[in-house]
């Protein structure tokens, strides 16, 4: 057998996905700032860290109306709980999930920066280091 499809063949290469860490004290705050970084045209998947504090600027419901962004968003809601001290499971789990189908950016809002350093290390390490292209913080 040839091709890519021959055992041992390596997968393709891909890009690395953009990806922004959110910081702020609200949780308002901080989907605002993403809601105003999304561009139509542009596959995006948002993790956010715990509940919205009401009147999310990333609920896209239909029934709503027009949604302003085309494709939709992906919104995932994780525990809220510092990411890093929980051993990174349920943030390593989630990643997992979305980085099989890859978005052309991810945005990860903390609801707390407390080991935000701690937490973009070990984003910035194998496997992650070569999946995700960390981009400078957000502080909403």
């Amino acid at each position: 057998m040839t091709g890519p499809q021959a055992a041992g063949a390596a997968a393709p290469a891909r890009a690395p996905v953009p990806t922004w860490l959110v910081t702020g004290p609200r949780a308002g705050a901080r989907e605002t700032a993403i809601a105003g970084l999304l561009q139509t045209g542009v596959p995006s998947v948002i993790i956010l860290e715990g509940l919205s504090d009401g009147g999310s600027a990333l609920a896209f419901d239909p029934a709503d109306g027009p949604v302003p962004y085309d494709p939709v968003p992906q919104v995932l809601r994780i525990a809220p709980g510092c990411l890093h001290c929980s051993g990174n499971l349920v943030l390593r789990v989630t990643l997992n999930r979305v980085l099989r189908r890859p978005p052309a950016r991810l945005y990860i809002s903390l609801a707390s920066a407390e080991h935000l350093e701690l937490l973009r290390c070990w984003l910035s390490e194998a496997p992650y280091g070569e999946l995700l292209d960390l981009q400078s913080d957000i502080e909403a």
